[in-house]
């Protein structure tokens, strides 16, 4: 076997109930949700378990709720002794792979994800901005589009590069709806406006970025123990002024999801274990290469024959 890298998920993944059982089952597990309350003095485990969904979906909740979901989830699945060679997130997720590499404590991270959403939600006022997914046109002409489109007056750019045919697009609302169009015109297959509450990773979040360093700047942050794949470079960092530097950047900049897949099979990576709800990273990373193994770890069922895989790959 190869070498095995840690991803966790972002936005978009949460769902009422998420890792209860497990809470319920693991004591150790439950402490990561106490702690988080704790941290925020905010009954936020009571909505991860309990909802309401819509409530659970608003960025100033979500991100604290999946960075201690995640982290949860993990705590269970360390007792396998299974090792990531590296970690990834993507978007917020890079603050789940962060703490998991010991670059910050689970309280900071949860501090840091609870702020960083709220600056998101203030940056642009609500409706002015938007994000749409792009299916089945190249980066380069989409780049060409976005770039004409902001061009004449209207902000718009990509934000999430995830897999070959799907690229998220960022920015003002009228922005993003003129690319979407254009988009089509030069062979995108579809745009799909997305339900989001603001234009993430475009240049409208320069405010929001400013805010979130006085945050940074004010936590302990440390060199990470495991290198973490950034999402602006899509290369490995390890040392905490590069991680900070780097996180700032992220707001206002494209999560290149593909090419720290790819960067990460260079490294010599085969194995990808998705830790957190859902499997959305997991089906990412078998459209950038089939030929990689890719696991889901959600809750006792799956983490338990995650194990029992790795452990036969190894006899």
């Amino acid at each position: 076997m190869g070498k095995i890298a840690f991803v966790f998920p972002g936005q978009g993944s949460q769902t009422v109930g998420m890792a209860k059982q497990l809470a319920e089952q693991y004591p150790e597990v439950m402490q990561y949700f106490k702690k988080a309350d704790e941290t925020l003095s905010d009954e936020l485990s009571k909505l991860i378990f309990e909802g309401p969904q819509e409530e659970l979906t608003k960025t100033v909740n979500t991100q604290p709720a999946l960075l201690t979901t995640s982290m949860a989830i993990l705590e269970r699945f360390q007792k396998s002794a299974i090792k990531p060679d590296y970690v990834a997130g993507h978007s917020l997720g890079e603050y789940t792979a962060l703490v998991a590499a010991g670059a910050l404590t689970f309280e900071n991270g949860v501090f840091a994800v609870r702020k960083r959403g709220e600056f998101m939600e203030g940056a642009v006022p609500n409706g002015e901005g938007s994000m749409a997914a792009i299916l089945g046109l190249d980066r380069e002409p989409l780049s060409e589009v976005t770039a004409e489109v902001s061009e004449a007056g209207f902000p718009v750019s990509l934000a999430n590069l995830n897999c070959p045919g799907q690229i998220v697009i960022s920015g003002s609302r009228k922005g993003v709806e003129l690319a979407g169009v254009k988009a089509k015109e030069v062979g995108a297959k579809r745009a799909i406006p997305l339900e989001v509450s603001g234009p993430f990773h475009s240049s409208l979040m320069k405010p929001a970025a400013s805010q979130l360093r006085e945050v940074l700047d004010g936590l302990d942050m440390k060199d990470a123990l495991i290198p973490v794949i950034a999402n602006v470079s899509a290369n490995p960092m390890t040392t905490a002024e590069e991680i900070k530097g780097n996180l700032i950047e992220q707001l206002y900049s494209p999560v290149l999801w593909e090419d720290s897949v790819v960067k990460m099979i260079d490294l010599g990576v085969d194995t990808f274990i998705e830790i957190g709800p859902g499997k959305v990273l997991s089906g990412l990373i078998k459209k950038i290469n089939r030929s990689v193994k890719t696991y889901s770890i959600s809750d006792e069922e799956t983490c338990q024959s995650v194990i029992e895989a790795l452990k036969e790959e190894n006899l």
